[in-house]
């Protein structure tokens, strides 16, 4: 009997600690009595009745990323593609996420490719190929609003790869190759008009600083002139000042006169007018020239 009785007591035993739970940081459980919900276990430690209650679900609440396979769409101008969506989500309501829907991730994947189908169709390919922001915040918007009986939360939405057809592509290819060589001959010709623009406005201030360069030049050596013929007046001045102040008689002033006037008629002069007060003591001075000859000879 007594073996019974501690028989039973490890069994009791046993079925107590199996029926122990502890649950783990960013998990829930999901826990039913009877088969109906009973209420949610979140962290911490937690017993579960035997044989009346049982965990229906165990449930993270970290983000989690569902990376769908590529799905074909077509857009406003016919062209078919591919394209793959990545999708970041998070449980917020483990009781709505159990029981709001069956197989949730196929349910988020299926309504994610009928969205992005609808939106697409909206679009012509230039405009599908240059709207990701859009298509990507209109996308989370939708299935964040439908999934949200479901007990999940969409924070981001993202278009992995846009795979047009191979003929699109080609053209595409050629398209960017011709825009690349349209820049590529407007750079070329940009720069030849610059770099003449520069050579002709070296040349232009090249020529600027030679015409500046004479016009000093040219300053500088009537500078020069000016300052010369000053310094001869200022001489002339100086010497008529001193004869006016030695107070010459009239007839130093005719001798002085007589040498101004040999000095015009250095050969160069073809007339020459002389005033009648020079030519009186040029007429004495050749007197008194005969005379003295005279006497020579009479000697």
């Amino acid at each position: 009997m007594e073996y019974v009785l501690v028989g039973i007591a490890v069994i009791v035993f046993i079925i107590i600690v199996a029926n122990i739970r502890i649950v783990q940081q960013s998990k829930a459980y999901v826990v039913e009595r009877l088969g109906a919900f009973n209420t949610v276990w979140e962290v911490g430690l937690h017993f579960k009745i035997p044989f009346i209650e049982r965990v229906a679900r165990v449930v993270s609440l970290k983000e989690q990323v569902a990376d769908f396979v590529p799905q074909p769409v077509i857009t406003k101008d016919n062209v078919t593609m591919q394209i793959d969506t990545v999708l970041f989500f998070q449980i917020t309501d483990p009781k709505l996420y159990a029981y709001g829907v069956e197989r949730p991730m196929s349910a988020i994947e299926n309504l994610a490719a009928t969205t992005l189908r609808n939106i697409i169709g909206e679009l012509e390919l230039d405009e599908t190929l240059t709207s990701r922001d859009l298509i990507n915040s209109r996308m989370r918007l939708i299935l964040d609003e439908a999934t949200d009986p479901w007990g999940i939360k969409v924070n981001r939405v993202e278009l992995k790869n846009i795979l047009p057809p191979r003929e699109i592509q080609d053209a595409m290819e050629r398209q960017m190759k011709a825009e690349r060589e349209r820049r590529e001959a407007i750079l070329q010709a940009e720069g030849t008009k610059q770099s003449k623009i520069l050579v002709a406005q070296g040349e232009r201030e090249s020529a600027i600083l030679r015409a500046d360069a004479e016009k000093q030049t040219k300053i500088l050596e009537a500078t020069g002139e000016a300052e010369a013929i000053m310094l001869v007046q200022k001489a002339i001045a100086e010497g008529i000042k001193l004869i006016n102040e030695a107070d010459p008689t009239d007839q130093v002033i005719k001798l002085r006169a007589l040498e101004a006037l040999a000095k015009v008629a250095d050969g160069k002069a073809t007339k020459i007018i002389i005033p009648s007060e020079i030519q009186g003591l040029a007429g004495l001075a050749a007197s008194a020239k005969a005379l003295l000859e005279g006497d020579k000879n009479q000697a």
